[in-house]
């Protein structure tokens, strides 16, 4: 046993009302710059659409990910380092910029400069790559609300996938289709291939909380990872030429804060803490041939904080003592290995992902309440799983390799704490029987009612404090007040160093640290004056 430490994220579907707030904060926080216009480290798609970029998950194109060699081993989807090298200059594994979309912004300047007349002045829209007059035809969001579902709905690979199976359960007529929102960042796999895609080496997994990084100094721009990505969530910068991602707000996560995309959340739908898992058993589970099996193979790499063997080899690999009863308190670990009801994106990628995700429910209710029937009565919700407006078999290709048995699973102890707290709040007694048919005593399903419905601030965000004694460390506070250029007559005892104005010079203490500190006091803290 090799324990180590992952901050992970869970999402629940059921409570996104896709309003992008997720993305614009972190759009603003992380891709507010020149050369990331195109790049959402976080976005919210609608289901069924083909996504972003357009058609990411097929990747019979795009090669992302993992398969099996004929011997059972793993191997890059893209082609192992022979391969890459004989390609490295040409990568035709790629997605173009009409796959994400060509940014834009309009010609403001010509609503108030334009001469009178007429006619009243346009705004066109101009390209952010070159500077021309453009026509907008595709963009992140473009599917939102399935906008152009009838046109374009039949290009998700999901739906293509599903239809394989049972032509006749995606429609998209208006009266009989279905739609939920999908909100996507960097998964932070556990066995990552874009990491393994990376020739340079600069792509890397922190073993301090698995949060995965690119080392910006010795990115060559092969763009390899973008192929190996899976979920396309790693980008170019055209301007840098370097490769960029979602960083998890790792400055925040090192002094107990959430992340941008949670802690602005509308719905408050995501909870973040740690996961322990056996690094030993990691290539075993992602090696099932089985694809089926994926995801019982994943949850078996995860370890149980309360075991005292657990804890044991735990802190005898340098885990340290709060990072442990932050695995114990962790509601990621909760919902995904004690309740189960949440379930990974795509686990036939075979990089063992670590945002998951709890499928969406509400449909059914609201799909029963229409028919006359009680949409929160067990029996009705029971007996209407496997008749969703949502099939099982389109949630099932997204979150169980095509099997439907963990979907069910998962929606019916949903649909069993509705029923059971329905009778608690209506003053009625609860029948054992609906929490016994799922597997769960009445107490579990309130504690994971309390989870989902009413958890607070703290108990949705269970991050370690010992990130914040171990801060300093990692954050670049940590440089000796004296720079290796303070030499007599070198450039550091006046004027600029060889690389801009700031190098070269001697080091204060920078108050990054410091500044998410006071951050972190001010989002907690009940007193106004300290707001």
């Amino acid at each position: 046993m090799r324990p180590m430490a992952q901050i992970a994220m869970v999402m629940n579907l059921d409570k996104c009302i896709g309003c992008h707030t997720c993305s614009v904060t972190c759009k603003q926080a992380w891709t507010n710059r020149q050369g990331m216009e195109y790049v959402w480290f976080n976005n919210v798609e609608t289901r069924p659409g083909q996504g972003y970029p357009r058609r990411y998950e097929d990747q019979d194109r795009w090669r992302g990910g993992w398969e099996l060699n004929r011997r059972g081993a793993l191997k890059l989807k893209a082609g192992g380092r022979l391969h890459k090298l004989a390609g490295i200059f040409a990568n035709p594994r790629l997605p173009e910029i009409k796959d994400y979309y060509e940014p834009w912004t309009y010609e403001y300047r010509n609503l108030t400069d334009a001469p009178l007349g007429d006619d009243y002045p346009v705004a066109r829209p101009v390209s952010q790559l070159d500077g021309k007059p453009m026509k907008i035809e595709w963009s992140s969001n473009w599917d939102d609300n399935l906008a152009g579902a009838p046109a374009y709905g039949d290009l998700d690979p999901m739906v293509e996938r599903t239809r394989r199976q049972a032509s006749d359960k995606v429609k998209f007529e208006f009266e009989q289709t279905f739609m939920f929102y999908l909100p996507r960042i960097c998964e932070h796999c556990l066995n990552p291939s874009c990491v393994a895609s990376c020739p340079s080496g600069a792509m890397y997994k922190r073993a301090e909380d698995g949060i995965v990084l690119v080392d910006q100094d010795r990115c060559r721009g092969w763009r390899m990872c973008v192929t190996g990505c899976p979920y396309k969530k790693v980008y170019f910068n055209h301007r840098t030429g370097k490769a960029e991602k979602c960083t998890l707000c790792y400055p925040r996560v090192e002094v107990g804060l959430p992340t941008v995309c949670s802690e602005t959340c509308v719905g408050r739908l995501r909870y973040l803490g740690v996961v322990l898992y056996d690094a030993d058993k990691v290539t075993a589970a992602a090696s099932v041939r089985d694809e089926k099996a994926l995801y019982e193979a994943q949850l078996g790499v995860f370890l149980d904080p309360a075991e005292p063997a657990v804890r044991r080899a735990a802190e005898e690999a340098g885990i340290p003592y709060d990072w442990l009863e932050a695995a114990r308190r962790s509601p990621v670990h909760a919902l995904i290995s004690k309740y189960r009801v949440a379930l990974p994106l795509h686990p036939e990628y075979r990089t063992m992902p670590m945002v998951w995700y709890i499928p969406p429910l509400s449909p059914v209710v609201d799909a029963l309440t229409e028919t006359g029937h009680d949409g929160e009565d067990a029996g009705n919700l029971f007996g209407a799983i496997d008749t969703l407006r949502i099939p099982l078999e389109y949630l099932a290709e997204l979150f169980a390799a095509g099997d439907t048995a963990p979907v069910r699973a998962s929606l019916e102890k949903l649909a069993a704490m509705r029923s059971h707290m329905r009778a608690v709040n209506l003053g009625e007694e609860p029948d054992e029987a609906v929490t016994a048919a799922v597997g769960m005593t009445p107490a579990e399903v309130e504690e994971m009612y309390r989870l989902l419905a009413i958890a607070k601030y703290e108990d949705r965000y269970v991050i370690p404090t010992a990130a914040v004694g171990d801060a300093r460390r990692l954050e670049e506070s940590a440089l000796p007040e004296g720079c290796s250029l303070d030499y007599e007559g070198g450039p550091g005892m006046g004027g600029d160093g060889p690389f801009g104005q700031d190098s070269g010079r001697r080091q204060l203490p920078l108050v990054s640290v410091e500044n998410f500190h006071a951050l972190r006091r001010r989002q907690t803290t009940d007193d106004a004056k300290e707001t």
